[in-house]
């Protein structure tokens, strides 16, 4: 990627690249904000040469939640449903990007940065860093469907009600993330992980993405059925035919993406 942007640092190294959040002091989100990340996740979603993406943020914060500079003015009419629409458009940059996505919580997730920590698929979270959604703070409501992709019922309910902080222990404890760790060794977590994944098949990832997303509210019955159907197309791909190969001759395969 050539690409700059203003409230973003993107970097590929070894198919995995790396989304910075840098917007001083606690990557807001707002309009710029959200049309840059729509950009950036549709570019690498279509660029070969990523396999699995890290987000995270610069600074103390992960991402403090929208840009309260940025809300829609009530007396236009329209406002608030294109507020929302490009709101949802960011949200489903990163949910549906096809390559995984891990997020590298190195600081306070809170409201919208919670919502949009709940968009990846694997979370690796600092021990002093926190996820909360504190809309009943100022009689707002919102983030409940993303948060249940993560918390179990009695967690979600008690972080939305009482606005509480849930710092990277508890977190861990609710199996809501994959590790806790020390701030300092996050963004390596993360990208331990995203290197993992970008060693991989890259055409069965994809594959293994979809299916999440296809079956995530299926009954097992027609989620399994649709899994078949994934493993059936992949049978015949050049990467499958290369990881046979590579086990009959004891070696790591070499995944072209075709």
């Amino acid at each position: 990627m050539t690409e700059t942007y203003e409230r973003f640092a993107v970097e590929i190294s070894d198919y995995v690249a790396t989304v910075t959040m840098r917007g001083h002091p606690v990557n807001a989100q707002g309009r710029t904000f959200r049309e840059e990340i729509v950009q950036i996740f549709d570019v690498l979603g279509d660029d070969p040469t990523v396999r699995a993406i890290v987000l995270t943020g610069e600074g103390r914060a992960f991402s403090a939640g929208a840009d309260l500079k940025d809300r829609p003015d009530l007396s236009l009419q329209g406002a608030y449903p294109k507020h929302n629409r490009s709101v949802r458009a960011s949200f489903d940059a990163v949910l549906e990007c096809p390559k995984p996505v891990i997020a590298a919580i190195n600081g306070a997730a809170i409201g919208a940065g919670a919502v949009l920590a709940s968009c990846c698929d694997v979370l690796i979270v600092a021990e002093d860093a926190f996820l909360a959604l504190t809309e009943v703070d100022v009689g707002l409501a919102g983030g409940v469907r993303h948060i249940l992709r993560h918390l179990g019922q009695s967690d979600a309910r008690l972080m939305v009600y009482t606005a509480r902080r849930l710092y990277g222990p508890e977190l861990l404890r609710m199996r809501a993330v994959s590790a806790c760790v020390p701030k300092e060794q996050v963004a390596e977590a993360a990208t331990a992980i995203a290197r993992d994944i970008a060693a991989k098949s890259p055409l069965a990832v994809e594959a293994a993405k979809r299916g999440f997303a296809m079956t995530e509210e299926m009954p097992l019955r027609d989620g399994y059925r649709y899994e078949q159907t994934q493993t059936r197309a992949l049978a015949s791909t050049e990467d499958s035919k290369e990881a046979q190969r590579a086990f009959a001759e004891k070696r790591k395969p070499v995944f072209q993406g075709r």
